[in-house]
């Protein structure tokens, strides 16, 4: 190019003096474009510091060179018409390799001047295919057909975290990844569970009649043996406490019985251990079977609790240390048989009218033994890893995972996802390696272990990473227990990307048409949207590490699975819950996911809507506002110096100012600046990690998340503790609440001044 350029200088020139030069460049803050146009030579001297169009206009009096130069002579004339054939020739070969270098090396598409047909440099990004071709692409490649091979393959009786079963899983996914042309690789922990007794079962006796031998148990339960009065407490969630408070019922030392269901285990066993129970007992409510085993755990957390906020490797030296999310009360699972024995048998209160239960509660002479004597083991677990690169940002990734373990056969708790995780990995990886996708982010595939024990295998994985996923991780899409039944669909996810779901739900459709037009009937927030609960794995990713994640799942209209955490989870039941449907319904989430993990990575900006996460800040403060307004006018005293919500008010007015910036940069943004664009992207990554508290120690409260996490340093806290200030409940501390005030103000402008960008941008008025 530069030969050809100086030839032809020399032809109207006669010396290859002059060149021009582009520099096309666009600050963060979402400025114009700035295009300096620089001649060199004597060109230089007459543009001086004036900008193009200066420089345009003092071109016009030169007078041409070759019209100096040469007469109007036939020969000269011949010299002329050679000249620009010459010419024609090389701009002909010009165009020809710059062609074929298009061809040939992924770029973005080149820079011009309007009228100056003159490349100013190449990125170096990914070309990008049309969205609608991607599409298609999937569709092609992942079917209910290569499905019902993969479930059939993964499908295996005994694979309980960190065994035999386990391990050989593990394997055959790593053989298949590698098999796809990912690069793998696996990551091995160290960690500590509760396994039965050695007998095999926990005790629980009733009225001194036969002894309850459970197979079932609830790893991370306290150890012991106590005696106490039995009491029914429906879900054992905490509004139904309060209702048996409010009956002026004693619950000191009372052993709850509770059904499983709306809550998870762990939240049940807390919330009544917070009443000063000493035991809960569990049992399954749908019709399973009287004589079913359940199985769970019951860690306020996730990962592994004698490891907290830190990672559970081989040969790490720590000190003795526990979650405290560990229960201080036994905890047992019986079967329904057992339970509809003691139900009964219950005497006491009824709440026949508020529960619609025909029983009794129970009364203090209803006794029953509880002995649970788990055993605390350690189990080396890996987790499976696949990458498929991206052409761009290879240092960005999307993060795609399934749970590979389950205390039984655990076909819809960990087969589907993992064959969907798998089938995903081997359809994206054809459209990259055979159809030209070349994905602008990377993709992970992950295969947890220990999921079953409280997402064991993710949360070491985060929290061994945790510094360098917080800031490349942009997204986690989780896979377990995505086909429960067929005529419901649930998706719980961060509010970043409530929109990009509700486009996808459009997108992805069958014979009977998109999933918005089959399960959207009045609006898709309320009958799609459902909040994320502890117990899912996409929760730690979401609360613990602000990664925005989702999790999805197609089930029954009128009730939950009644087989998680059962022998009962097979092939043969998913097929009754689904009317035979198990691939076609898997074929369907596979691509629900798969569209949004190829939306994030094919898009030059991430889909991430900032709007919401602003709608639900002004909610809640308006909500803290009015509370504080209200405790102030009845209960002045509380506080001597005055309480104000001004600076709270006034953060969230910074992180709406800053939020509406970066909208404003992005709709200003040049899409072809991958360097621009990667800036944009950290911006955005940066808003739900920035919703961590830094000023709550993870091994104390991990999910820091101070409007989706738990704990005191949440808003949802805050509004409670005024509640309590209100009603003047022993707990309430006006200090306490004035100080957890004051640090979820400054989180929330922390996260608007790390989303303004430059220093210079912050909103620094607090």
């Amino acid at each position: 190019m530069d030969q050809a350029r100086s030839t032809i200088s020399k032809i109207f020139n006669g010396e290859p003096h002059s060149y021009t030069r582009f520099n096309l460049t666009q600050n963060m803050e979402g400025d114009n474009s700035q295009v300096e146009m620089k001649l060199s030579s004597d060109m230089d001297e007459e543009v001086g510091v004036n900008g193009v169009g200066d420089h345009l206009s003092h071109n016009s009096h030169r007078k041409p060179y070759m019209a100096e130069k040469l007469g109007r002579t036939p020969k000269n004339l011949c010299l002329v018409a050679a000249t620009v054939l010459l010419i024609f020739i090389i701009g002909y070969l010009i165009g020809y390799m710059v062609h074929r270098k298009k061809e040939s090396s992924p770029v973005c598409a080149a820079s011009f001047l309007p009228s100056e047909p003159i490349v100013a440099h190449e990125t170096g990004a990914a070309p990008l295919m049309n969205w609608d071709d991607v599409k298609i692409l999937l569709t092609k490649k992942f079917t209910a057909a290569t499905l019902e091979t993969a479930l059939s393959d993964f499908s295996k009786v005994d694979h309980r975290a960190g065994s035999p079963g386990d391990e050989a899983l593990g394997n055959k996914v790593l053989q298949r990844f590698k098999e796809y042309g990912l690069k793998t690789w696996t990551d091995e922990h160290f960690v500590k569970v509760q396994d039965p007794p050695a007998s095999g079962f926990n005790r629980v006796v009733y009225k001194n009649q036969s002894e309850e031998r459970s197979k079932g148990f609830l790893s991370y339960s306290d150890n012991g043996s106590v005696t106490g009065a039995v009491l029914y407490a429906h879900y054992g969630q905490e509004s139904e406490f309060r209702v048996l408070k409010d009956k002026n019922i004693n619950m000191n030392g009372r052993v709850m019985l509770v059904r499983a269901g709306k809550i998870s285990f762990a939240e049940k066993v807390a919330n009544a251990a917070q009443m000063n129970a000493s035991a809960v007992l569990i049992y399954p409510e749908s019709s399973i079977g009287d004589d079913t085993d359940l199985y769970g755990h019951v860690h306020m957390g996730s990962g592994d609790p004698y490891t907290p906020g830190f990672p559970s490797f081989n040969h790490t030296q720590f000190p003795p240390v526990q979650s405290s999310g560990l229960p201080k009360i036994l905890a047992q699972t019986i079967t329904k048989g057992a339970a509809m024995k003691i139900l009964k048998e219950l005497e006491g209160q009824s709440l026949s009218e508020t529960w619609n239960v025909y029983h009794k509660l129970g009364d203090e002479k209803d006794t029953v033994t509880v002995e649970v004597n788990n055993v605390l083991t350690e189990k080396k677990v890996h987790n499976v890893f696949g990458v498929i690169k991206g052409f761009v940002d290879s240092d960005r990734y999307v993060v795609i995972g399934a749970q590979r373990d389950a205390w039984g056969p655990g076909f819809a708790a960990s087969t589907v996802g993992t064959s969907v995780l798998v089938e995903l990995a081997r359809s994206i990886s054809g459209m990259v390696e055979n159809d030209g996708f070349k994905p602008r982010r990377s993709i992970v595939f992950a295969s947890w272990s220990a999921g079953e024990y409280g997402s064991v295998g993710a949360t070491e994985w985060l929290e061994g990473y945790l510094s360098s996923l917080g800031t490349k991780a942009f997204s986690y899409i989780n896979l377990d227990g995505i086909v429960t039944g067929r005529n419901g669909f649930k998706v719980a996810a961060s509010p970043l990307m409530h929109s990009l779901i509700e486009n996808v739900l459009k997108e992805v459709k069958d014979k009977d048409g998109s999933l918005y037009k089959q399960f959207v009937k009045s609006s898709w927030e309320s009958d799609v949207l459902e909040p994320m609960k502890l117990e899912n794995a996409a929760y730690p990713f979401l609360a613990f590490t602000g990664i925005p994640s989702v999790s999805f799942r197609f089930t029954a209209s009128n009730s939950d699975y009644p087989y998680f955490g059962t022998m009962l989870d097979t092939r043969e039941k998913l097929n009754t819950a689904t009317s035979g449907q198990v691939p076609q319904l898997a074929e369907k989430a596979g691509r629900f996911a798969g569209h949004i993990v190829l939306r994030l990575v094919h898009d030059h900006l991430l889909q991430m809507d900032l709007k919401k996460y602003d709608n639900i800040l002004r909610t809640q403060v308006a909500k803290i506002n009015r509370k504080v307004n209200l405790l102030q006018a009845m209960q002045p005293q509380l506080f001597p110096e005055a309480l104000t919500v001004r600076w709270l008010i006034m953060a969230h007015g910074s992180y709406s100012r800053a939020s509406s910036s970066l909208a404003a940069d992005i709709l200003n943004s040049d899409l072809e600046d991958i360097e621009m664009c990667r800036i944009i992207n950290d911006r955005i990554m940066t808003v739900e990690r920035n919703f961590l508290s830094p000023y709550i120690s993870p091994r104390d409260s991990p999910f820091r998340h101070i409007l989706l996490g738990s704990g005191s340093h949440t808003l949802k806290a805050l509004s409670n503790h005024l509640d309590a200030l209100k009603l003047k409940q022993p707990e309430a501390d006006a200090d306490l609440f004035r100080n957890q005030f004051a640090l979820a103000t400054w989180t929330i402008q922390g996260c608007a001044n790390s989303l303004a960008g430059d220093i210079w941008s912050l909103d620094n008025e607090i």
